[in-house]
């Protein structure tokens, strides 16, 4: 047996996706930038014209979707995004006595989830949120929502960036086989629209908010209808620069603004291409292999959604001429990339079709750089 795999027995008994109820659309966010841009280039035309200033350029729909293949994105609000003089959503503050917004979106996909899996709170011994960005530090947006679900066990956040949702089923895999738990509910609530700088051309289109959970559990306590037996697991990390956020509290003692230049999210795209697909594609194909498999048995892959070149490469890497939008579904003309949660969101929408015996490997990457995928296959129970 190889190191990476594991002995047979857990399962992801079921899913919950929740879709936030606004949705904008590369026209009305390029309507936004553009006149933004106008704004901007009339209010410093003088340091423009000197040189001191870039101006703002122009954006397009056609850009966007060329890009990335984006063609719309969820948020949790609209309202302030397309707002020239605003250009961020306006999320009103809560008391420390309400429910944070980063825990209510988790709740909602962790009820769906629970659900699925014929599950009750009862039935949960852990809780773990994975998420690109935490709405805070402390307390654990993940003891929160394991109070409101009345969960008797133990719960802690994690962050990985894109690859938090894959690295948190990881760790809710090694939990159960370490017999710490029987049952573990994993959500990845990617409120990720507060970190995006909606008035930068490269990068005002890429993130949507989502929120996604899954029901990890032994095999013999699982009596959902089918479920997906985990055969193998596989994580791998890489640093690099080329994908960074410095937002953070320590802003505060270095004098900087913490919302200023460089210190939201930003990348080196051409580079994060060239590197990341062949990373992507060799450890997958790596891991398929150590489970005795090729990539052409694999019926489904639900990769990463950030980028559809990078997706349509990746999948001409692993599937040759036989790629397609059936074995490797695509959410992200829909959805954008939800950061971590967007590999979650395909095998939600796209693996209820599959037959018993079906194989697929759910895989995400990013910042760090960061890769981590499971090979599953269905199972009836």
């Amino acid at each position: 047996m190889s190191e990476f795999q594991m002995p047979r027995g857990i399962v992801i008994s079921g899913t919950g996706l929740w879709t936030p109820p606004d949705a904008i659309s590369n026209e009305e966010l390029v309507q936004a930038l553009n006149a933004y841009a106008d704004k901007y280039n009339r209010e410093n035309a003088d340091a423009i014209e000197s040189g001191e200033l870039q101006a703002k350029p122009h954006s397009s729909a056609e850009f966007i979707e060329k890009a990335s293949g984006i063609k719309s994105r969820y948020v949790v609000s609209k309202e302030g995004i397309l707002d020239p003089e605003r250009m961020r959503p306006y999320l009103p503050a809560r008391g420390d006595d309400e429910l944070s917004l980063q825990a209510e979106m988790g709740l909602k996909a962790a009820k769906l989830a629970l659900e699925k899996a014929n599950k009750s709170p009862q039935d949960i011994d852990a809780v773990i949120v994975g998420a690109s960005y935490l709405q805070r530090a402390y307390p654990a947006i993940a003891i929160e929502i394991q109070a409101q679900l009345g969960i008797d066990g133990f719960a802690f956040d994690m962050e990985v960036a894109c690859s938090s949702a894959t690295f948190s089923l990881q760790r809710a895999v090694d939990t159960i086989s370490g017999g710490s738990a029987k049952a573990v509910l994993v959500i990845n609530p990617e409120l990720a629209s507060p970190q995006v700088d909606y008035t930068d051309r490269d990068s005002h289109f890429i993130f949507g908010d989502v929120a996604v959970a899954s029901v990890v559990e032994r095999r013999d306590t699982c009596n959902a209808e089918s479920a997906w037996e985990v055969l193998g697991t596989k994580a791998k990390t890489l640093f690099s620069n080329n994908i960074r956020s410095n937002f953070g509290y320590v802003a505060r003692a270095e004098d900087s603004d913490p919302f200023g230049p460089g210190k939201l999210f930003r990348q080196n795209g051409r580079k994060v291409f060239k590197e990341v697909c062949p990373m992507a594609a060799s450890h997958l194909e790596t891991q398929v292999e150590e489970l005795g498999m090729q990539p052409a048995a694999i019926d489904r892959w639900w990769l990463h959604q950030a980028n559809i070149n990078m997706n349509n490469l990746i999948a001409k890497k692993l599937m040759g001429d036989e790629a397609s939008a059936e074995r490797a579904p695509v959410v992200l003309d829909s959805y954008a990339n939800t950061a971590s949660a967007g590999s979650v969101i395909a095998f939600n929408l796209h693996s209820d079709d599959l037959p018993v015996g079906s194989k697929g490997v759910i895989c995400s990457f990013g910042a760090g750089y960061s890769i981590g995928s499971l090979a599953l296959e269905k199972i009836a129970v």
